[in-house]
């Protein structure tokens, strides 16, 4: 007898742990329209895309478009802090109906969401003092070029770069863009949400040069949610031809929305 109830302990531990492991029921728009409210997750610590703002709440680029996606469904938004790393378990663990977190689309990624059209870009610039004429990666031939250490943009510009380029490695981004602003260095490799505190800090005195790269944002649902998919994307391309997502884009990084026809 103790003997069965040790293997029914047991089987009912195996039924419980196949229960968590097991896929949440697809947040579809009829499920999110009947409940009234969307649960979106959002990064907050990733200005200016995502922030916590003066009210201790969830803000930026991306909660500001998640509140645009809400409001056109005509539900109440929810909006539910997240990280780099655990965004996607949490869609995947219906935590959250959908992601707005500046997830950029990639081949791996691509294997466990279903992404949306684009509704923002990270690109990797060049920016350089003004009067420097630069114009591809063979004009940094004797510039001094600060970068973050181990990032992106290092890699890229390390690659590219003519050998009379001197590549200074900074321990973050702010510590380069120190660099640059205090006449260290004569140009960045960072990302556009960088260059754009450097020009709010230091207008005219500094222009992007050229793109090293660019990562495409979108929204993000699971793969068994269709219908939300195809509502994500009409609404994006509403918000996007009456020029609302422009300005959405234009008041937090500073720029037009890129062209992602291009």
């Amino acid at each position: 007898m103790k003997l069965l109830n040790i293997l029914k302990t047991m089987l009912g531990a195996a039924v419980l742990s196949s229960a968590l492991t097991q896929p949440a029921a697809a947040a579809e728009l009829a499920n999110i329209k009947d409940a009234g409210v969307i649960n979106i997750g959002v990064l907050i610590d990733f200005p200016p895309y995502g922030i916590m703002n003066e009210n201790n709440e969830p803000d930026g680029y991306d909660a500001t478009v998640a509140k645009m996606f809400a409001d056109d469904i005509g539900v109440e938004l929810n909006l539910i802090p997240v990280t780099g790393p655990n965004r996607i378990p949490y869609l995947l663990s219906g935590q959250v109906d959908v992601l707005v977190s500046s997830l950029a689309i990639t081949p791996a990624r691509a294997e466990q969401v279903d992404f949306s059209n684009p509704y923002a870009a990270i690109r990797i610039g060049i920016m350089a003092e003004a009067d420097l004429d630069i114009s591809s990666a063979d004009d940094l031939d004797g510039v001094s070029v600060a970068v973050a250490r181990a990032s992106g943009q290092d890699a890229t510009i390390t690659e590219i770069a003519p050998e009379g380029t001197v590549i200074r490695r900074f321990d973050d981004d702010v510590s380069a863009v120190q660099a640059l602003l205090s006449g260290q260095v004569q140009a960045i490799g960072a990302s556009n949400t960088v260059m754009a505190q450097i020009r709010h800090v230091a207008p005219g005195q500094f222009d992007e040069k050229f793109t090293l790269n660019q990562f495409r944002l979108a929204i993000a649902v699971t793969p068994d949610a269709p219908e939300l998919l195809a509502y994500a994307n009409a609404f994006l391309a509403r918000v996007t031809e009456s020029g609302a997502l422009n300005e959405v884009h234009m008041q937090w990084l500073d720029e037009p929305l890129p062209d992602f026809t291009e």
